[in-house]
């Protein structure tokens, strides 16, 4: 696509590989719809394994129950490093699903945010992860279409945008 403004033009969207932001602790914002046909957005923590994004939820919470329903939802990434220049953003659409906690996956994507086991706040683990919990649910999106734009060229213009092209 050619995008034209004021005389200038560029082709967007810029792509990049997905797994750099998707290896990153960045905040998953997951867009779903809610009971009234509204759409719902909610921040959250993410690993991405096995070609699918996976995210915490439980049993009673809003989310989980809003794919029950309606499992077609939007997940979007964006890494920003204003004083890099680096704008990238990835979103992710499909239909979720609701699946049964798993202890493993939960503690590698706690590693992923919170560093090695060892250094983890104890009092966070047992009162908000409670990793071991039965009501705990994990939301899956194996994703029908990924999008990525690279608009890192914000503060630089296109010939010095990140990454470099060859």
């Amino acid at each position: 696509m050619i995008v034209e403004t004021s005389g200038y033009a560029w082709e967007m969207p810029r792509k990049f590989d997905p797994d750099d932001v998707l290896s990153r602790p960045l905040m998953a914002n997951l867009a779903t719809v809610g009971t009234d046909g509204a759409p719902r957005n909610a921040p959250m923590w993410f690993i991405w394994e096995d070609g699918a994004i996976w995210l915490l939820g439980s049993s009673e919470a809003s989310a989980v129950k809003h794919l029950e329903r309606h499992p077609r939802c939007a997940v979007e990434i964006v890494h920003f490093d204003n004083e890099a220049g680096i704008l990238l953003h990835l979103g992710l659409r499909g239909a979720a699903t609701i699946e049964p906690m798993s202890p493993d996956r939960f503690k590698r994507l706690l590693h992923k945010y919170l560093g090695p086991e060892a250094s983890w706040n104890r009092w966070f683990i047992d009162n908000v992860a409670q990793i071991e919990h039965p009501d705990g649910r994990m939301i899956r999106l194996a994703p029908a279409s990924i999008f990525t734009n690279n608009v890192s060229f914000f503060r630089t213009g296109p010939d010095l945008a990140w990454p470099p092209n060859p």
